[in-house]
């Protein structure tokens, strides 16, 4: 099979379950539960990064002063409550848009912060 002919089959099949999720009927709750199932995977992924990068770090973080621990602490935080308010947010319209974003860029502020103070050499 020729590199063309592999990728028009790849894109038939996924053209073929796009029609199949749309078209039938019930399929809307199916996809539903796709997409459902997926999220929590991807959470449950994120999670699980999460715990990993904690206990290969956990001497880092503990030896970081109290100060920096808490800005860090609380940018995790902010990440975390942003993700849940997100369809709050998003309901509201273009302001709730814009307030989302700069949760999480404030966020990611305080994650670098803290990152250049730990590389800064005092």
């Amino acid at each position: 099979m020729t590199r063309f002919g592999s990728l028009a089959w790849k894109f038939a099949l996924i053209a073929a379950v796009a029609l199949a999720l749309t078209a039938l009927p019930g399929a809307d709750h199916a996809l539903d539960m796709v997409l459902t199932a997926l999220t929590i995977a991807f959470l449950a992924a994120i999670a699980f990064l999460g715990y990993r990068m904690y206990s290969r770090f956990q001497f880092e973080l503990d030896s970081l002063p109290d100060r920096n621990r808490a800005v860090l602490y609380g940018s995790i935080g902010l990440v975390l409550l942003s993700l849940a308010a997100t369809s709050r947010l998003f309901d509201v319209g273009g302001a709730g848009v814009i307030v989302w974003l700069a949760l999480l860029a404030a966020s990611a502020y305080g994650a670098y912060w803290v990152y250049a103070r730990y590389r800064a050499y005092e």
